[in-house]
């Protein structure tokens, strides 16, 4: 008990100038007592004398004597061997060191933001004892204190100009900012503590249910492809199984084997097209969720990181320190669009359950109907005619036939729509931008960069790359073209520069005197085939082909260009005297 009393009070025994025990102690008026040189010197390098611990001020230096008795008690504690301990509050790197410690500084237990200084436990005793002291205002140790001052005005800053964002002085406020709207420091800090927790709990609950949602449509995603795909097998199987002898008499079975063969292979591939469609665009989807599931979760992680560190900074009492600190540690980034995620699909099964409906009823009508087959040129698709068994023969309608053969090509149907600012003033256009006649009089279309002024021709808005497009028209007259540019074709000069079929940019098929020729690069191929005033057309852009079909109660191949796409087509016409072309609009 004695050995801590005497521990306690080894304090009345140290200099508070040196932090050592007292030399030659000597006591002034005030009571404070310190080591006869430390005081000397303190005082000759001052002009004023005040005592170094209270700052009590003596209006004339007083004579200075040694205290006796304390003098002699230090003496026995020392013959006692009761030295004060060596102190283990030495500043370590890293610490803030005491402004007012001579010789080897001790650890600052506090920063006067007043007196713009940090000072250990013994030399912060005058802010707690003396009046003078005790109104000014303590932070925890703060080696940045010249962060803490105004540049220009060399003052505290104290006060948050919230027009300009910025922490500012006393004398800033009256002058640039005094017509700015102005708050104290911690009412600002409260403010922003406040709304970004909000803002970053309200992001972080609505990525984790965007998150949640994404991965619950992936895996309703994965279970609808399974459920696809077990569908149409289903029902491509059932088609596939028809027995060939419902056909009332065996010859003519026989002789239209090979149709029923090649038709149920193209059911089969149709099966395994689609199929594969159905995986690449589940395949894109899920990249598509993947990534959108990345980004979410590096939003939430960058979230709970950002609500981390304003939790730790707000731990500091130092309104300015937190301040200063928010707006590159824990100001969010704006909030734009949320990220999600839609399954886009131009799949259906209820439209699927319709096409194949549509198509069983048909095959099922083959067992009571003759099928009468006509063996394709090297010009033409394979052609089939349905014929009842109690009835004169008939020609099949377009509808039927798309039913049963073109079954692919409308799934590839494509609605065009002509783009009034090619079309040549020679060109009348109408029923919603459907129709083109060669007009008796000159429209009166604006000036355009992409209208043709020499060949009366007109180009479709559509840009088609990168898949499968089929589409009918309509035709009338006695000279016309039809075919597909790069929009890169010319709109102005001679025919070689921006007719269809004329350069190395367009494809075309023209019916002229009475014939179809074909035509790319200026290098033409007259075809012999019956005319049709409905023309098809089906473009494979990945695969590079481009085909025409003459279409009636049959379809046939009129041309087959092969060649290489590298850049987006347009469909487009070229017109002469009382000729006129309709887009068809087809219902498959």
């Amino acid at each position: 008990m004695a050995e801590a009393l005497l521990f306690v009070s080894q304090d009345e025994f140290t200099c508070s100038v040196c932090l050592d025990t007292l030399t030659d102690p000597v006591s002034l008026h005030c009571g404070h007592s310190f080591c006869l040189k430390c005081l000397t010197d303190c005082w000759d390098q001052s002009q004023e004398c005040t005592c170094p611990q209270c700052r009590e001020n003596f209006s004339t230096r007083p004579a200075l004597q040694r205290n006796t008795l304390l003098n002699e008690v230090i003496k026995k504690l020392k013959k006692m061997s009761l030295s004060p301990p060596p102190s283990n509050n030495f500043a370590s790197p890293g610490d803030v060191e005491c402004d007012f410690c001579t010789g080897k500084k001790f650890r600052a237990v506090k920063s006067c933001l007043t007196c713009m200084a940090s000072f250990c436990q013994t030399h912060l005793r005058p802010h707690y004892e003396g009046n003078a002291w005790k109104g000014h205002k303590l932070v925890d140790p703060d080696r940045n204190l010249k962060e803490k001052l105004c540049e220009k005005h060399q003052k505290c800053l104290e006060v948050f100009c919230k027009t300009d964002e910025t922490c500012i002085c006393v004398m800033c406020g009256v002058t640039e900012h005094n017509s700015h709207k102005m708050v104290e420091l911690e009412t600002e800090r409260e403010e922003k503590e406040k709304q970004t927790l909000s803002d970053i709990k309200r992001r972080l609950e609505e990525r984790e249910k965007t998150l949640k949602e994404t991965r619950r449509k992936t895996e309703e995603m994965k279970v609808s492809r399974i459920g696809r795909q077990h569908f149409i097998s289903k029902r491509l199987a059932r088609m596939t199984s028809w027995p060939y002898s419902t056909i009332s008499l065996q010859r003519e079975v026989e002789k239209n084997e090979k149709s029923f063969i090649a038709l149920i292979r193209c059911i089969e591939e149709s099966q395994r097209k689609l199929t594969e469609r159905i995986k690449e665009h589940e395949k894109s989807e899920m990249e598509k969720a993947e990534g959108v599931m990345e980004q979410l979760e590096k939003e939430i992680e960058e979230l709970k990181r950002r609500e981390d560190e304003l939790k730790e900074l707000s731990e500091t009492k130092d309104h300015l320190h937190f301040l200063q600190t928010f707006s590159s540690r824990c100001v969010l980034p704006a909030d734009g669009d949320s990220l999600s995620f839609t399954v886009t699909t131009d799949f259906s099964s209820e439209n699927l359950r319709k096409e194949l409906s549509g198509l069983t009823k048909s095959l099922e009508k083959i067992s009571l109907w003759v099928i009468m087959t006509r063996t394709p040129s090297a010009h033409e698709a394979p052609v089939f005619a349905l014929q009842p068994l109690c009835s004169a023969p008939s020609p099949v309608t377009h509808s039927q036939i798309s039913s049963l053969v073109f079954f692919s090509f409308l799934s590839d149907f494509c609605p065009l729509t002509l783009d009034i600012n090619t079309a040549h003033r020679d060109l009348c256009l109408s029923e919603g931008n459907k129709k083109v006649r060669y007009g008796r009089t000159k429209a009166e279309y604006p000036d355009h960069p992409d209208r043709f002024d020499h060949f009366a021709q007109v180009l479709c808005r559509e840009a088609l790359t990168g898949t499968r497009c089929y589409w009918e028209v309509e035709c009338s007259g006695d000279d016309m073209q039809i075919g597909v540019a790069y929009k890169g074709l010319s709109r102005k000069g001679e025919y070689w520069k921006c007719g269809l079929g004329y350069n190395c940019k367009s494809w075309s098929l023209r019916w002229s005197d009475s014939q179809y020729s074909v035509c790319h690069n200026n290098k033409q191929t007259v075809i012999s085939a019956p005319y049709s005033p409905r023309v098809g057309v089906y473009l494979d852009w990945p695969v590079g082909s481009l085909s025409f079909y003459s279409v009636s109660h049959t379809m046939t191949l009129l041309h087959r260009f092969n060649t290489s796409f590298t850049e987006p087509l347009h469909p487009g016409f070229s017109l002469h005297y009382n000729s006129s072309v309709t887009i068809t609009h087809l219902k498959p």
